[in-house]
């Protein structure tokens, strides 16, 4: 598409307004992947939090479904301000800053719960807020997603099923690398790009959590999913700094407050959702499969091993782990 002298000017005094505007007349925009799950579930216990604490102050807009772009482009539309949040798995920001990765290390939590108990250590969780300050990003909300499964066009009962499949992936080496172990190969897609990949066999299978399949129908592609659960996927809620910095203090402080009152009301919800999710896939035809229990343990302990290689390859990724892990087996389930 080419651009005409009249449309750039245009843009470009759109975005000279749009920065002279007052602060609290701008719209926070509200963007994610996905809908009708546990982060747009966040989003909308977000957007009543904050107005029950501020009213009509700061005006929101909620936009799920990739409305304001793929994955890459809203991340780094957070990244440089022209999307003010962006809620989504860490998975999918490790390029904004590797230490995202230390969330999905595989084996790292026990459960949901064990998840949703390290994550809201009170310290720990002030610190996880904090901790991209220095990327300009700054996370408002953290809430349990679902366990990782892997859908596929053929029944994949054991992981040998696995090998040579092309598996859409998150850009991620903690979902790569484990996929090559068993010679799969992994294939980084936006979401967007996902079904018509396994329609037209560009892809044979993609990782992902069981409300997303169900939620954008991909039983309607593919019939199977293989319960792997080598790990809980955790969304996290960024927001711009310099935008966060911008606003007054009582709106920063509703943003804060309503973003973790939004995450103990929505964990319940995931949880209930995720079971529902299952249920929805069975009966629309679905098959949910399972490892046998032999090579389950066997996977967890080979993937443990290369998330482990591939965190403290960083220092600064490892020194964050070693920190997250202090608290992980404090809140392990004795």
């Amino acid at each position: 598409m080419h651009l005409t002298r009249h449309s750039i000017f245009a843009a470009a005094f759109a975005t000279v307004f749009a920065a002279t505007l007052p602060a609290s007349a701008q719209e926070m925009k509200l963007a994610s992947a996905t809908i009708n799950d546990g982060q747009h579930q966040w989003q909308k216990l977000f957007v009543e939090g904050v107005k029950a604490r501020i009213g009509d102050k700061l005006k929101m807009g909620i936009y799920p479904a990739s409305q304001l772009g793929a994955i890459p482009r809203m991340a780094e539309g957070v990244s440089l301000g022209t999307i003010e949040s962006f809620i989504t798995p860490t998975s999918f920001v490790t390029n904004l800053d590797p230490r995202f990765q230390i969330f999905e290390v595989p084996g790292l939590f026990r459960s949901p719960e064990h998840q949703h108990a390290t994550i809201q250590d009170p310290a720990y969780r002030d610190h996880l807020e904090t901790m991209f300050l220095d990327k300009g990003l700054r996370v408002v909300g953290a809430i349990y997603n679902s366990p990782t499964v892997i859908l596929t066009k053929k029944p994949a009962p054991k992981l040998e099923d696995i090998k040579g499949m092309k598996v859409r992936t998150f850009a991620s080496p903690l979902q790569m690398e484990p996929m090559k172990s068993l010679g799969a190969i992994p294939t980084p897609l936006a979401l967007t790009e996902v079904i018509p990949q396994l329609q037209s066999g560009g892809l044979d299978a993609m990782l992902a959590g069981m409300p997303i399949l169900t939620a954008f129908k991909y039983y309607d592609v593919a019939k199977y999913v293989t319960d792997l659960q080598f790990s809980y996927l955790l969304s996290v809620a960024l927001v711009n700094e310099n935008w966060f910095q911008s606003q007054p203090k009582d709106v920063q402080d509703a943003i804060r407050a309503a973003g973790r009152e939004a995450e103990q009301k929505a964990f319940p919800w995931v949880l209930d959702n995720n079971t529902k999710a299952n249920a929805a896939w069975v009966a629309n035809k679905g098959e949910i499969l399972k490892l046998p229990a032999a090579e389950q343990d066997k996977m967890m302990k080979d993937f443990l091993a290369i998330g482990t290689k591939i965190v403290d390859s960083n220092p600064a990724v490892k020194k964050e782990f070693d920190t997250l892990k202090k608290v992980v087996d404090a809140k392990t389930p004795k």
